[in-house]
């Protein structure tokens, strides 16, 4: 017993990995070994059916791009009584939701709190000002679904835009069933049960950004229209104010296909392409600029230091590129953060730094990003990527695709959300690999139109083996809702009475770092409830009489059931 214990916990967190690699080995080999010749190249009437309905709907664009969020959104909303609303559980969550706690009350930062070094948290900075360290695009997202109810609205929503914008992208560059096709796709594998709809990151918003500037190159260069100048400009400018570094990269080869576009076209007067695409370009992103260096100004004293500088300056010693140096060990008032950015961070940099560990990080990147991004079921359509090399449409999204790869190389630490401006393209090179796929034969019976149709089919299907383990309470996978639920049943419980409260968290020994618990709201003086790092008795004492009238817990956060308990006042 205790060894079959030993073997699910090592396997448990790759489960649904394995489930759905088991589906795609024996749907292939059904597929390639069946002993049923295909009886002729008429395909079955339900197909047909299914088909020419799908081209119907495909071929009206903007009703398309409607359903494709629409859908989302309904099937979402749909599963909140199974799947709950989630809770913020890492560090960047709470930071996203401190921004978006700030921005909704009016504010661009907070003032610095006296008590501020009991608050010392993760990617939150507390001098100059009390601010998230990341751009500021999420937490507007994030505050506007706080001002609508509950932060998560935001980023339901813009997860539900986020397809419809892949589906438009997609428009751009295929038939439009296979964008549609492609659109749905997007929708069982990101829009439903994936972390970027049941967590607070900005993956969402920054594959969105990405659509929309890759969507509108193609057509800026069929059509030079206005419109579509301005969606690149808007594009652009969320990716700055998502993932400043990553967007960059990606847009670096799309602005060189314009300059190309614009010396080399001719059906347009220089005139009408600087009033329909440059000009507009040009006047958001200025407007972008100046609204990030009085966003800076505000926030750290300086329009040119961006918050995530003043924190890494702050508390890292690790660089978070190859070309950068480490920084010496800065002083650390909490056990917790020192064993986060040097006990974690500064020797994970240096077991990188070697020709072995940067080996090794490259292979784990690669593997991070395929597990989230095509996983088995589609690594079929992949088997047809030799083809995509020789496809001369692709040659450009191939060339971004080099750009991005290179870029991913150049971090020390990559994620999914890392790279999310290039969702759009990932999404793109698959579903041209399964146009091509299609047509592959074997033993004269068209296995490639199957394997086609496999992928969606094992998609759906694993998300039916999910809803259904949730159902059953099988755990083959974290449980629902996400996040951290003991800290936050905690909190709700607290909140929803009268009076006030100071929660001082302690760790233990092995606690790990990855997991924090002092986070605050923006109005940390008129919360209702306030977390605090345990920093001794004298210290404690000191932040006890600045909330004198609070009622004071202890917590041991790293037990299996935390409990407060009530803490000694002198």
């Amino acid at each position: 017993m205790h060894a079959l214990v030993r073997i699910y916990s090592r396997l448990a967190p790759n489960l649904l990995l394995i489930f759905e690699s088991v589906q795609v080995i024996a749907v292939v080999a059904w597929i390639f070994f069946s002993q049923r010749r295909a009886s002729g190249s008429a395909e079955p009437r339900r197909f047909q059916a299914i088909s020419r309905a799908f081209s119907s709907l495909a071929r009206r664009k903007t009703l398309s791009v409607v359903i494709t969020g629409a859908s989302v959104l309904a099937i979402r909303v749909a599963l909140i009584p199974l799947l709950g609303v989630p809770e913020p559980m890492w560090h960047d969550e709470y930071s996203f939701l401190l921004a978006a706690d700030t921005f909704a009350h009016g504010r661009l930062t907070n003032p610095t709190h006296p008590m501020w070094k009991h608050f010392e948290s993760f990617h939150i900075i507390q001098q100059p000002t009390y601010m998230s360290m990341y751009p500021p695009a999420q937490g507007l997202i994030l505050a506007a679904g706080q001002v609508l109810g509950h932060p998560w609205i935001g980023q339901l929503v813009v997860t539900a835009l986020m397809c419809s914008a892949l589906c438009w992208m997609l428009q751009a560059w295929l038939p439009p069933a296979w964008a549609l096709f492609g659109a749905a796709l997007a929708v069982v594998r990101l829009g439903i049960l994936f972390y970027w709809m049941n967590s607070y990151f900005a993956g969402s918003l920054t594959a969105l950004a990405g659509a929309l500037v890759l969507g509108a190159l193609p057509r800026i260069r069929r059509h030079g229209r206005l419109r579509d100048g301005v969606v690149m400009g808007i594009g652009l400018a969320i990716l700055a104010n998502t993932r400043p570094y990553e967007g960059l990269v990606f847009s670096m080869p799309i602005a060189g296909a314009m300059l190309v576009w614009i010396v080399r076209q001719k059906r347009m007067t220089t005139r009408a392409v600087i009033e329909r695409v440059v000009l507009p370009v040009i006047l958001l992103l200025a407007v972008t600029g100046a609204a990030m260096g009085y966003y800076f100004w505000r926030v750290t004293g300086d329009p040119l230091v961006m918050p995530y500088q003043v924190d890494r300056q702050t508390y890292a010693m690790a660089p978070y590129f190859i070309w950068q140096h480490a920084r010496p060990e800065p002083l650390y008032r909490h056990p917790v953060m020192r064993n986060f950015y040097q006990g974690w961070e500064y020797h994970d940099y240096l077991s990188g730094m070697t020709p072995f560990g940067f080996v090794r990080r490259v292979l784990y990147k690669a593997y991070v990003l395929w597990k989230f991004y095509a996983g088995p079921a589609l690594t079929i359509p992949l088997l047809a990527f030799p083809c995509i090399l020789r496809d001369r449409r692709m040659r450009f999204p191939l060339v971004v695709a080099g750009f991005v790869a290179v870029g991913i190389l150049l971090e020390i630490w990559t994620g999914a959300h890392y790279v999310a401006a290039a969702t759009g393209l990932f999404l793109l090179l698959i579903v041209q690999c399964m146009r091509h796929l299609r047509w592959w034969r074997w033993s004269g019976r068209p296995v490639g139109v199957a394997l086609v149709r496999a992928v969606p089919a094992i998609c759906v299907a694993m998300v039916c083996l999910r809803l259904c383990a949730v159902v059953t309470r099988a755990p083959i996978e974290q449980p629902w809702p996400r996040g951290n639920l003991k800290r936050a049943a905690i909190l709700h419980q607290l909140e929803a009475g009268p009076e006030r409260h100071l929660i001082i968290v302690r760790y233990g020994p092995e606690h790990g770092s990855h997991i924090e618990w002092v986070y605050n709201r923006a109005d940390i003086d008129g919360a209702k409830v306030v977390w605090a790092r345990d920093m001794g008795d004298e210290q404690n004492q000191e932040l006890i009489r600045y909330f004198s009238e609070r009622h004071v817990w202890a917590i041991y956060a790293d037990e299996s059931t935390p409990k407060l308990e009530p803490y000694p006042v002198n």
